[in-house]
């Protein structure tokens, strides 16, 4: 059986919905400011989003993105399916991301939940994530997840959406 790695945040989670009313919270989350870590861009601004994410409540009121849940359930059914997540990079959000996967995605095997900002190690067939930094190292084949801030990108597999990926893989 196939492995599809699946990167949470943009992919799976609309992470921009509590955020989308402030630009640079969302940048500095998603780590887009510049070619820097929003840590070392703006370290007030990292620790006031690190506190938020870290509170269970931020997890648990983001929606899954349209048709993530039901694509993603029909995915496992031919392939394995890993959830990937850098949340090393935010490590309070931990217990909330996993608790967010348990309630929105009953059907993922905690076992096949994996956290790491290095997608380098991971031993799957296919990527799909929404930052491309983190196909430079994966082995498998990169499938890029469009976002407002990923458009210019190019030199990859694209999918717009979840239907895009049910058509792709199904």
């Amino acid at each position: 059986m196939k492995r599809i790695a699946i990167e949470m945040d943009e992919v799976i989670i609309d992470l921009n919905h509590t955020l989308s009313h402030d630009a640079a919270s969302t940048e500095a989350l998603t780590g887009t400011l510049d070619t820097a870590k929003p840590q070392q861009v703006r370290p007030a601004l990292f620790q006031e989003i690190e506190e938020l994410i870290g509170e269970e409540s931020f997890y648990a009121g983001l929606p899954a993105l349209p048709d993530a849940q039901r694509v993603i359930e029909r995915l496992s059914q031919q392939y394995e399916i890993f959830i990937t997540t850098a949340a090393v990079e935010f490590p309070r959000s931990l217990t909330a991301k996993l608790e967010w996967l348990k309630a929105n995605f009953p059907f993922i095997n905690p076992m096949n939940i994996i956290c790491c900002s290095s997608k380098g190690i991971l031993n799957a067939d296919y990527l799909i994530d929404a930052d491309p930094q983190h196909f430079a190292q994966f082995p498998g084949e990169s499938v890029l997840f469009t976002t407002t801030k990923n458009q210019q990108e190019t030199g990859y597999a694209r999918v717009d959406n979840w239907r895009d990926i049910e058509q792709r893989f199904l």
